[in-house]
Order: C-alpha cells, then sequence, then structure tokens
C-alpha cells in the first residue's frame, strides 16, 4: 500500500513540474496549482487517504507529499516570475517611443467672432454697473407679448412670423421677456442686459436666420430720461467703435416703449463719407431705443409715477457683421475653420 502510493506521489510530481514549464501564462500556471494543490486537487486527494496507512507508514507518505509540496509550489514562483519578466519585456518593446520622431502638433481651438464681441459687450456693461441675466428660451405669450403691449392682432404675434409650441407657449422672439421676469422679481433700482438665442420664422439668406442671437438692455430708477438713453448708448458704442463713432436718433414705434427710436451709427469705416458698408449713405442702422412704456411699468408691479425707465435692443450678429466686415450671416454658423482661425 505505501509503495503505491509513494509511486502514486511521485507521478503527480513530475507531471506538474513539467506542466508548470509548459504553462504558456499566469492563468495556466494558476489553473496547475489549484488542479494539484486545491482543496480537491489531486494531492490533496491522496494525503485524504492516509487515515487507512499504519502509525509507521503515515509519516513516510507525509514527508514525501511535503517534499512534492515544496517542489510544485517552488516550481510554480519560478515560472509565475519568468512569466512576468517575459510580459514586462515585450510590453516595454510594444511600448517604446522613438524620441528622435517629431511630436504631434495639437491645434488650440480659437474663440468664435460672436463670443469675442459678446464678451467684450458683457465687459462694457459690466463697467457701467450692469448684471447680466438670462431667462427661458421657450416662453409664454404673457412674457412675450401681452405684458409688452403687445395684443392680438399685432403683425409680431402671426404665425407668419412666430415659432408656435401652443396657443399660449411660443419660442420667444425677443429677450423682453427676460426684462419682464426681472421687473416682477426685483423691484428697482434695476440694471440689466439680457443676451440670448431668440427665433423668428425668417428663410436663412445673407442676413436672415430664424435663429439669432440679440442683447437687450434694461434700466428702471428714480429720474430716468432719454438724455440717459443717449449717453449709455454714445458710451456703449464709442468703446465698441471707437470714439470717433456719432450716433443718430430716428423717431420710431414700439409697443413697449414710448418715446421710441431708431439707433443710426456713423460708419465706422469711412466716417460717414459713403461706402459699400453703408450703402453710400455715411450712416448704419444699429438698434431700437425708447423709454419704457407707463403702462409696463405698470403690469410689472412698478409705479411709473415714481420710477421711469429705458430700454434697447441689439442683434449680437449684426454687431458682430459690422466689427469684423462680414457680408454674409451664414458664414457665423457653418463652422467652416478656414473663416473662424482669422479671429
Amino acid at each position: 500500500m505505501i509503495k503505491e502510493t509513494l509511486a502514486q506521489i511521485e507521478q503527480i510530481g513530475k507531471q506538474t513540474l513539467v506542466a508548470i514549464k509548459e504553462g504558456v501564462d499566469l492563468n495556466a500556471v494558476n489553473d496547475v496549482r489549484v488542479k494539484i494543490l486545491g482543496k480537491k486537487g489531486e494531492l490533496t486527494a491522496v494525503l485524504k487517504t492516509m487515515g487507512k496507512l499504519s502509525a509507521e507508514e503515515r509519516p513516510v507518505i507525509g514527508a514525501k507529499a511535503n517534499e512534492i509540496r515544496e517542489a510544485v509550489e517552488k516550481a510554480i514562483a519560478e515560472r509565475i516570475a519568468e512569466l512576468k519578466a517575459f510580459h514586462y519585456e515585450n510590453s516595454i518593446k510594444k511600448e517604446a517611443v522613438d524620441v528622435t520622431l517629431p511630436g504631434k502638433r495639437f491645434t488650440l481651438g480659437k474663440s468664435h467672432p460672436m463670443s469675442i464681441v459678446l464678451n467684450e459687450l458683457k465687459d462694457i456693461f459690466r463697467f457701467m454697473g450692469y448684471t447680466v441675466v438670462s431667462g427661458p428660451e421657450i416662453e409664454e405669450t404673457k412674457y412675450v407679448f401681452d405684458m409688452l403691449n403687445t395684443f392680438e392682432g399685432h403683425p409680431a404675434r402671426d404665425e407668419i412670423d412666430t415659432f408656435y409650441i401652443n396657443d399660449n407657449v411660443v419660442l420667444r422672439t425677443q429677450t423682453s421677456s427676460v426684462q419682464i421676469r426681472t421687473m416682477l422679481e426685483k423691484k428697482p433700482p434695476i440694471a440689466i442686459i439680457s443676451p440670448g438665442r431668440v427665433y423668428r420664422r425668417d428663410e436663412v439668406d445673407a442676413t436672415h436666420s430664424p435663429v439669432f442671437h440679440q442683447c437687450e438692455a434694461l434700466v428702471v430708477d428714480k429720474g430716468i430720461t432719454f438724455a440717459d438713453l443717449k449717453g449709455t448708448l454714445e458710451a456703449f458704442m464709442k468703446r465698441l467703435y471707437g470714439s470717433s463713432v456719432k450716433l443718430r436718433f430716428r423717431p420710431h414705434h414700439f409697443p413697449y416703449t414710448e418715446p421710441s427710436a431708431e439707433v443710426d451709427l456713423s460708419c465706422f469705416k469711412c466716417n460717414g463719407t459713403g461706402c459699400s458698408m453703408c450703402k453710400g449713405e455715411g450712416w448704419i442702422e444699429m438698434l431700437g431705443a425708447g423709454i419704457v412704456h407707463p403702462q409696463v411699468l405698470k403690469n410689472c408691479g412698478i409705479d411709473p409715477e415714481i420710477y421711469s425707465g429705458f430700454a434697447f435692443g441689439v442683434g449680437l450678429e449684426r454687431i458682430t457683421m459690422m466689427r469684423y466686415e462680414i457680408d454674409d450671416l451664414r458664414l457665423l454658423y457653418e463652422n467652416d475653420i478656414r473663416f473662424l482661425k482669422q479671429f
């Protein structure tokens, strides 16, 4: 019995050592370890039969089993070390970098021309004490039209001009809705600008888009007059286009301001002598402005007997096109790197 057991242990040891040496990776070597030394391993199974041996035979079998176990564990450790060294050397070869090759050039992005102008615009108004506010682009008609004196039947409310979600919700046609929300939430003094996307049903061409950007301003306080509006616009335009520009105010009508005006800017390219940019007139139409209508103040819970204010709105695309002499609005949206990298 003892001879058979010793021979069996010897055979297991020889086969195991060969299997370990032939193990191609760490998983294969680990499988051999489990197969031989695990709880259900072959060597473990042999040792479980020692109960059938006599007291004299057990130490002999135990010593031989320990000898085989130690040999197997040593062989496993050596094989694992070999495999790790082999994989490490291979990984170094695969990941080797030829330091003589030129480095990769990464192209740095640039700010979009509209972002450049918008950031400058924000800086100008923040310097004058204004706060930048925003509001929802999907807006209720009461904020876009009703509270701005733009009642049913007004052309601006027609489906030809406005994107309707339903009868009471639209894609905002102007950021004046942000002014209304601000006056409802905050009492004077108020000095804000509200830049953002707006939507109108225009066909895409060189000067129109159904999606564009506006920046509107609102000031409400005691004693605000048209002179404050003119002084603010003059300071704004001179910071934007240079100290030599002049402003011209022409009477106009907006339902939410009274009096209202269209504001022209003397052509900063030809200094008013006439050129292609101003179409030979010497003036460029820039924005609409006016004194906030008393009813609009009342709609927002502000007493027009105590407070007054002014508001104006300008198209961000228009300012950008004038600033950089861009003659086609679509260039701003096409993401052509050849165009954008000029800025």
